[in-house]
């Protein structure tokens, strides 16, 4: 649904689920106006009001009532491009993406460029090579994205169309990367928003009513655009990096500001930086080397990173920081402490005892991608094996008082909120035991940790809501069935019906 999204005016006969997950709720009548939850009472009782002629009425019929779900950390336009490009996930080696490229060229499905997404080279016995890769694209000129988005692996075509140079096996990483990556498989802008709003309206029907979006440029004049072209599917906070800083700044914006021209579902999000590398790209900066001999490295200098923490801070800008590797979450930590900044971690997927500590008592918040633990056990146990037990830390962090936010990094992981808190609770996505068990979250935190801001469905808070067809407790069994989402509403609008 777009704008044309209907108001709903009251759920009835929903069981509404708490915090304890309890199984005994009563049923009850939710009331909604203005956006806003204005009555929770026993169902039957509430007394009928006159509504509007589009005013919807949802029969729940002892369906499950909860907060609606937030990705903490997005990149829609990638991930909505991702939904239309060549899928190497699948592929476990060299040769299964060269086959699967090729195959993609002789259908002729791709003539002025082919871009892939989903490519694990970390684990892979034989390198990626240039020569090869042209061998099968020919002229095309062909960029295949690597899962983490932190590298590529170009042929000499796609090397000469973006000016790039590379060595023997064609990969281009980090700020060299960063630099072409939103001109590689650059659809027009028209066709881009409507990707972007079709991702929406797939994540609504997953029960999303809120992102967090990391997307570099000018994020904030490309919501307007998809407001204004009716996007209406969930709530966004759109975050800057820090070329988009000033202008935030000078706009007056702090952290939660609605954003101007953007309606009622756009606010301020982060200082977004990345400050070291990735895990799959083997750049992740860590106290100790590893694997063949990296240890990574940071992606600015530390009094960089203050500098421009410091600043957002003074505006009432909150900073999201991307650090992987345990050296660049010490240096991250050292930043928050030395400008008093508010703010998170993003990932944080490698990190010393004392700080995770460290991360409590400064009231950083962890920003985590459970998809990524499943979709990384295997690189992390090749490459990060003496130090395997510091990886993907939830429950220390949780139990230590960290606050969590589940996210996916889409398109790193998919943008699937289920998937994330399966991943949190099992600690696997296939038929092998646990990944480092210990480190599993119980069902209730990892909701919790998937619900934003709002933890409780009650009178005066944001009609954010999710109607779900069984208790969330099927995730804990054996098949980990997952709920089927009957209902989504955000800002008080029905953003998916699934009946």
């Amino acid at each position: 649904m777009t704008r044309s999204a209907l108001p709903v005016q009251r759920i009835e006969g929903a069981r509404l689920l708490g915090a304890d997950l309890s199984r005994h709720a009563p049923l009850v009548d939710v009331t909604i106006a203005g956006g806003r939850v204005v009555a929770v009472e026993p169902a039957g009782t509430t007394t009928a009001a006159a509504a509007a002629d589009d005013a919807v009425r949802l029969p729940a019929d002892g369906a499950w009532l909860m907060p609606g779900l937030w990705d903490a950390h997005v990149h829609p336009t990638d991930w909505a491009a991702a939904r239309h490009r060549l899928d190497l996930s699948a592929c476990s080696d060299r040769c299964e993406v060269l086959d699967a490229v090729s195959a993609q060229v002789a259908a002729g499905r791709e003539t002025s460029e082919l871009v892939g997404v989903g490519l694990r080279h970390a684990t892979w016995e034989l390198e990626p090579r240039v020569e090869l890769l042209d061998a099968v694209t020919g002229a095309v000129p062909t960029v295949l994205l690597s899962t983490d988005m932190h590298s590529a692996w170009f042929n000499s075509a796609a090397l000469s169309r973006y000016g790039l140079t590379a060595g023997a096996d064609g990969l281009v990483a980090e700020n060299d990367w960063f630099t072409v990556m939103p001109q590689v498989g650059a659809a027009d802008q028209t066709t881009r928003d409507r990707w972007v709003i079709e991702a929406g309206q797939a994540a609504a029907a997953l029960g999303v009513v809120g992102i967090t979006d990391f997307d570099p440029g000018d994020s904030h004049d490309a919501w307007r655009r998809r407001v204004a072209a009716g996007f209406d599917a969930h709530r966004v906070q759109a975050s800057v990096w820090p070329d988009r800083l000033s202008t935030a700044i000078e706009a007056g914006l702090s952290t939660g500001n609605l954003l101007p021209g953007g309606g009622d579902l756009l606010t301020m999000g982060y200082l977004k930086v990345i400050s070291d590398g990735s895990l799959n790209t083997r750049t992740a900066w860590c106290h100790e080397p590893f694997g063949r001999g990296e240890a990574g490295a940071p992606n600015l200098a530390a009094s960089e990173l203050r500098r421009l923490m410091a600043r957002a801070a003074a505006a009432g800008i909150s900073s999201a920081i991307h650090a992987i590797g345990d050296r660049a979450c010490t240096v991250a930590l050292d930043s928050f402490a030395a400008t008093g900044a508010r703010g998170r971690i993003e990932h944080a997927q490698l990190l010393t005892d004392a700080d995770v500590a460290r991360m409590a008592d400064l009231g950083v918040q962890a920003s985590v991608q459970p998809g990524h633990l499943v979709a990384d056990r295997d690189v992390v146990d090749l490459i990060w094996a003496d130090r395997a037990a510091r990886a993907y830390r939830f429950a220390d962090l949780h139990r230590t008082g960290v606050t969590l936010a589940l996210g996916s990094d889409a398109p790193v992981a998919p943008l699937d909120p289920w998937l994330a808190i399966s991943a949190a609770v099992h600690r696997t996505d296939d038929d092998r035991p646990g990944w480092h068990a210990e480190q599993r979250l119980d069902l209730a935190t990892a909701l919790r940790a998937s619900w934003g801001s709002v933890a409780h469905v009650r009178p005066g808070g944001p009609a954010d809501l999710v109607l779900l067809d069984r208790h969330p407790e099927s995730l804990l069994g054996t098949d980990r069935l997952r709920p089927e989402v009957l209902a989504t509403v955000c800002a008080g609008r029905l953003t998916h019906l699934g009946w």
